[in-house]
């Protein structure tokens, strides 16, 4: 066998076995190296993991997680609640509705599809289970809307992809991600009213407390919240701060609100909170620091020239290949998680993106949305995982609740797909590179 295939076989054989994903990258790439450069080329194995993450725009992605986990623990969620409940008011499918727009705005916030879930479950399903809807169906409206949170900047897996994909300002991404992921909510919103009226949940009557929420009173305890992505889409925009300045000031302020606005947050919570996004962190660097090695060792055997140009070679067709490519990174997100996805396949994806002369801003969103699915998608599915664990109840029971809610979210991917502009237009307007 050649050396190519021994690497890939490593790979998929260690991944099967139970083996944590940066693990088998590291040790399949190492493979790789011995089997088909030479032994004495491990040596440069502390070389290529330094170079993975010693770079700067990685510095957005430990702060962007520490903004999610503050605003979580300030109680932000809470209060988004109640303000979209007093907003929208009892009638069918009201809840469901605020479930999703309170997962599009924490999205906002933090990027992290679990860390959203976590929070917006812990508030929504105690209402929503008196109201009537099913723990399931709850569950995976939750895990689903949540999803959103890797288009909707800030985006962890989006600022992965502006390091990963060569001349991509990720000023671009993130406001190429912000209408499909509104687009994406409201394509999670439509099944959840329409199953809702049909079996009667909520039955338009105010759930206990509604009826005491005013929209003027619940706004002034929301608007600390409300900011947050003002603050961070303005600053950019304005050329105040950088990304990663961005991701600095959103610590601050998330800093601020927990602890004069809220008063919520203590000082003794911020090193707990420090050590929690310091350890999320950690994995996250583990898994980008030992892909470097796979990276090396595929690119200095060919591997992923070879794959790239067995993939241009199925078809001439550029959409029936977006299609496949499609459909593959939808199984990919179903077993593995974003950063994992974006560092193994996109050396392969770069370029067949570059035969077919696909916007590298739309590519990425595309993927991003089809990554998305699969973080509500079983049999891994992330964000379900957070989900059902919080209603307590078992990953098999949400499968048919899914299956209606990848549909919804796939139908907005072709809307994408086929009218690009639906992420190209703002950064187009803004003024971006695209």
């Amino acid at each position: 066998m050649s050396p190519d295939l021994w690497m890939l076989l490593a790979f998929a054989g260690l991944l099967i076995a139970g083996v944590p994903v940066a693990f088998s990258l590291g040790l399949a790439g190492a493979v790789g190296i011995v089997i088909g450069l030479s032994p004495e080329m491990l040596a440069t194995l502390g070389t290529n993991t330094y170079n993975s993450i010693a770079k700067y725009p990685l510095i957005a992605i430990p702060l962007f997680i520490l903004t999610g986990l503050l605003f979580e623990r300030a109680g932000v969620a809470l209060r988004l609640v109640r303000f979209a409940q007093a907003l929208i008011g009892p009638r069918h499918g009201g809840l469901a509705v605020v479930a999703v727009l309170v997962c599009m705005i924490m999205g906002g916030m933090s990027g992290s599809g679990p860390a959203d879930a976590a929070a917006v479950a812990m508030v929504m399903l105690p209402s929503m289970t008196k109201a009537g809807y099913p723990k399931p169906f709850s569950a995976t409206l939750i895990a689903a809307s949540a999803s959103t949170a890797i288009l909707i900047p800030p985006s962890v897996a989006l600022i992965l992809y502006s390091i990963v994909v060569p001349g991509v300002d990720l000023r671009a991404l993130f406001a190429a991600g912000l209408f499909p992921g509104i687009l994406a909510g409201l394509a999670m919103m439509v099944p959840a009213l329409l199953l809702s009226r049909r079996f009667g949940w909520e039955g338009g009557t105010p759930v206990e407390g509604a009826e005491q929420l005013k929209v003027g009173e619940t706004f002034k305890q929301a608007l600390p919240a409300l900011f947050a992505p003002v603050l961070i889409l303005g600053g950019l925009r304005s050329g105040l701060f950088t990304p990663t300045e961005a991701a600095v000031a959103a610590v601050a302020y998330g800093i601020v609100v927990g602890l004069f606005f809220t008063r919520e947050l203590k000082w003794r919570d911020l090193w707990s909170l420090f050590g929690e996004a310091a350890v999320i962190s950690g994995v996250v660097m583990l898994i980008i620091a030992l892909a470097g090695i796979f990276a090396w060792a595929g690119t200095m055997l060919g591997t992923f020239r070879d794959m790239a140009e067995w993939i241009i070679a199925l078809s001439d067709n550029g959409v029936m290949l977006l299609i496949l490519i499609m459909l593959a990174v939808l199984i990919a997100g179903m077993l593995l998680d974003a950063i994992s996805i974006y560092l193994i396949l996109m050396p392969i994806l770069i370029p067949v993106m570059q035969h077919f002369e696909w916007n590298p801003v739309w590519f990425g969103i595309l993927l991003a949305m089809n990554i998305a699915i699969g973080q509500f998608t079983p049999p891994v599915a992330v964000n379900l995982m957070v989900t059902t664990e919080v209603a307590k109840i078992r990953l098999e029971q949400t499968v048919g609740w899914a299956l209606i809610f990848v549909a919804a979210m796939a139908s907005a991917l072709g809307l994408v797909a086929v009218f690009p502009e639906i992420a190209l237009w703002l950064p187009r307007v803004l003024g971006y590179n695209v």
